[in-house]
């Protein structure tokens, strides 16, 4: 009986596990078809702009320059994050999730996810659906709706933070993997868009983004440190999110720390009592042998009294 209620706990574990195994694999599955839907459709948008419709400047920017919205950027590292995450999870249903190739593909993804689709994800949601509510022409003017459907719109900046919240729920990741690789991946794609955003603006002397338009240099510089501060601010956050919903600690780990601890304590006990019967032994030596001498030296102080006393009784006798 207790062999069996000692094993509930562990089919109840194994239970919600493969539960929440089949859910991240419906979940990713469906989002990467869904993603590589939305940048098919994207491209088609971008090779249907015909020449009439490039007679409008907006429309002709957005033709050139679709490349390097940055909106277009994350969706394709979310839609790279995704590819990785299906692919461990076939593996995880083989079995496999123990090889080198598995722990490669589960690093890179959480890698990826922690240091680039959460911070750019919920700054593009915040930032873009912030100033649409001040005014849409900053960010995405009333001509686009001619070409982009609404529900595109949506896709690329509204279902990805959907994407990081679900995933955020499905998947602990409480601490960050490699926080120097993240963190590098991070300021490599911000200053690296900065140089291309900055670029775009010197060489054709419009910017990628009107709301830049509406402030002068010093503006500027301040609203760039506030995108870099959010952004940053968005992947610090994650991580106790995150512990929030999962727990401060893995309930495995702690299991195999309670395991491991017992583990000791019983080899120190088994060292302690070998050490006890170990002193009991010499300290039972010691005695039969402090015994012995004593036993030993006894008489010898015993007869050499009687020779003296015998010694003193002849030399004080008067013959």
């Amino acid at each position: 009986m207790s062999d069996i209620e000692a094993n509930q706990p562990e089919r109840k574990l194994r239970q919600c596990s493969k539960i929440n195994l089949c859910l991240r694999s419906i979940f990713h599955g469906c989002c990467f078809v869904g993603f590589v839907v939305v940048l098919s459709w994207g491209c088609k948008i971008w090779f249907t702009i015909s020449a009439a419709d490039m007679k409008e400047p907006i429309l002709k920017d957005l033709k050139i320059l679709t490349p390097f919205f940055f909106t277009n950027w994350n969706f394709t590292f979310q839609t790279v994050f995704l590819g990785l995450s299906l692919v461990h999870d076939i593996l995880e249903w083989l079995d496999k999730q123990e090889n080198s190739l598995a722990a490669k593909i589960r690093y890179w993804r959480n890698v990826i996810f922690s240091g680039m689709v959460v911070p750019f994800t919920l700054f593009v949601t915040a930032m873009f659906w912030s100033v649409y509510a001040i005014d849409r022409e900053l960010v995405f003017p009333r001509i686009y709706d001619q070409v982009v459907p609404w529900w595109f719109n949506h896709c690329v900046h509204t279902n990805i933070t959907i994407v990081v919240i679900i995933e955020t729920l499905l998947q602990a990741r409480r601490h960050p993997t490699n926080q120097k690789l993240e963190l590098i991946l991070y300021w490599i794609v911000a200053f690296a868009y900065a140089i291309v955003y900055y670029t775009i603006y010197f060489l054709t002397d419009r910017w990628l983004y009107q709301v830049f338009g509406t402030m002068n240099w010093w503006q500027v510089c301040l609203y760039q440190i506030l995108i870099w501060s959010v952004s940053y601010f968005f992947y610090k956050i994650q991580f106790p999110i995150n512990r929030l919903i999962h727990g401060a600690e893995d309930n495995e780990a702690n299991t195999d720390k309670s395991a491991d601890q017992d583990r000791d304590n019983a080899v120190n006990n088994k060292v302690n009592e070998n050490d006890t019967t170990t002193n009991e032994t010499k300290a039972t030596e010691i005695s039969r042998t402090t015994s012995d001498s004593n036993a030993t030296e006894l008489p010898k102080k015993t007869w050499s009294l009687k020779f003296r006393s015998i010694k003193s009784h002849f030399e004080n006798s008067r013959l």
